[in-house]
């Protein structure tokens, strides 16, 4: 168990850097009003017998604002690749250009815009839960410093330690309202 209150936290402040690390690279596959290669970049691709990120088999470009082009490293993998951009969330249909796939985003509907952003907020709050779950396992371990045979801490102490991680739960929180405005104004974006 932690007996130091920098230990305590710096394990909350890690915890709650992870969360939000998280809610970037979901926010980032994310689609706004013009293409991305982070749109396609983690999609599983069934190849050589287990499921790989699309990155790792294909070049990925943006040639133009609506346009995602796949260049497989290993032609024979395209159908693979198809399949599992049609099995994605995308709602996008893939071409099958000579040795490349081409993807035309169509311009989403303001419903499908209202879609994403709910989706964008819905992963920060579940990413603020991760984060509050955190601040309590410190608070909880901060309790026991009080009790430490080897070397117990000041209640005031433990007090101000409780100050420290609800400041650093709030710092964090605001990190996350701050990603997810901006995504909602890029999906907003026409």
């Amino acid at each position: 168990m932690t007996t130091d209150p920098d230990t305590i936290l710096l394990e909350a402040e890690e915890s709650m850097q992870r969360a939000l690390d998280y809610l970037n690279s979901e926010l980032r596959g994310l689609r706004t009003g013009r293409a991305s290669t982070a749109l396609v970049e983690y999609i599983k691709v069934e190849v050589y017998g287990s499921p790989t990120d699309l990155k790792a088999v294909a070049a990925i470009s943006v040639p133009e604002p609506t346009q995602i082009l796949i260049k497989p490293f290993d032609p024979s993998t395209l159908g693979a690749i198809k399949q599992g951009i049609q099995q994605s969330q995308l709602g996008v249909n893939p071409v099958v250009e000579d040795k490349a796939i081409r993807i035309m985003l169509p311009m989403m509907s303001a419903e499908r815009r209202e879609q994403l952003v709910a989706q964008a907020k819905r992963a920060g709050e579940e990413q603020k839960i991760v984060m509050r779950n955190a601040r309590r396992d410190a608070n909880k371990a901060a309790d026991t410093l009080t009790k430490s045979a080897a070397r117990p801490v000041s209640e005031d102490e433990v007090k101000r330690l409780h100050d420290e991680i609800q400041d650093l739960l709030k710092k964090y929180e605001a990190k996350i309202d701050e990603a997810v405005a901006k995504k909602s104004a890029e999906i907003r974006d026409v």
